[in-house]
């Protein structure tokens, strides 16, 4: 009886081992997409603050869907200039704050990233804030928006 519960305990302890360790070589490393991720944070809002779309274009995917609340899901090459005139021009969006509570994913094709947004008029008065989750994609041009989609934690 001894003999059979040291096999069945060695068993298991080596089973439970390759498993741990497979577990560890699937961790992906994601500091590529977590740099550029906060780099494109970083100049995000810089386009409203200079009213210069091109800086909110470039941050998005050419096949990409910005699904905002309560409204019908942008997509394409032409949706984020849609979205930007439509922040700027009839929401007065002028600035704003992301903060990146959790990214994870294969770090190869895509990520996901996970967190809260504020967004201030333009006498730097908040006037909305809520959460947000973005589906990045790794392309030719680098990590790209691919599906952007958020809503507000304010009642209106």
């Amino acid at each position: 009886m001894f003999k059979i519960t040291l096999i069945i305990t060695l068993a298991l302890s080596s089973f439970f081992y390759a498993v741990n360790a497979q577990q560890k070589s699937k961790n992906p490393d994601l500091s590529e997409a977590k740099k550029a991720i906060a780099e494109s944070n970083r100049v995000y809002f810089q386009a409203f603050v200079k009213n210069d779309p091109a800086i909110f274009i470039n941050r998005y995917a050419k096949d990409c869907w910005i699904m905002p609340p309560n409204a019908p899901a942008m997509q394409g090459a032409d949706a984020p200039l849609k979205f930007f005139k439509m922040a700027y021009d009839k929401i007065g969006l002028r600035n704003g704050k992301f903060i990146t509570l959790d990214v994870f994913g294969d770090g190869e094709r895509y990520v996901t990233e996970v967190g809260l947004w504020k967004s201030y008029h333009a006498n730097n008065k908040l006037f909305d804030e809520g959460k947000f989750l973005v589906l990045w994609k790794k392309t030719p041009a680098g990590w790209k928006m691919f599906r952007d989609s958020f809503s507000s934690d304010r009642h209106k």
